[in-house]
């Protein structure tokens, strides 16, 4: 089991907790919205289509050969339109900057990120490194180049 170091950016919430696992079987670490100061009481409000970094108050040191993926919560998704604008997010091992949840409304009506609010999980995999090569030519298969649906419908 790789162990992921954190830190927390200055001015971040001391309280919240840190990543955590929801049940034994969970796959993501819940990520909290950690607010300015300022807006904690209020929150910050996505309109319909906006697209937010919404900051975590963390920094994480992710061990080399995995990264962590930062991907929707389903519930967000299904009763707000609230997902990620780049699903699943990836943060590098050699990333140290801060980690920030780039949401984005896709629902009909205001959505209120309040501060603390789990809005993302984060997922530990395994990553490997391919060489490129360049050739004359590929290997031909039976799907051959057919893509966007060849297989079946959709």
């Amino acid at each position: 089991m790789p162990t992921i170091y954190v830190t927390r950016d200055e001015g971040s919430d001391p309280i919240l907790p840190l990543p955590s696992y929801e049940t034994p079987g969970s796959a993501g670490a819940d990520l909290r919205a950690d607010l300015p100061g300022a807006d904690r009481e209020t929150g910050w409000t996505l309109a319909p289509m906006e697209r937010r970094i919404v900051p975590t108050g963390l920094r994480v040191e992710i061990p080399e050969g995995f990264e962590m993926q930062i991907r929707p919560r389903s519930g967000l998704a299904a009763k707000h339109g609230v997902t990620l604008a780049n699903a699943p997010g990836t943060i590098d091992s050699d990333y140290r900057g801060p980690l920030g949840v780039i949401l984005i409304n896709l629902g009909a009506e205001n959505f209120v990120v309040g501060h603390g609010d789990r809005i993302a999980q984060a997922v530990i995999a395994p990553v490997l490194q391919a060489d490129y090569q360049q050739v004359d030519a590929l290997y031909d298969t039976t799907r051959g180049a057919g893509g966007f649906g060849s297989t079946g419908r959709g």
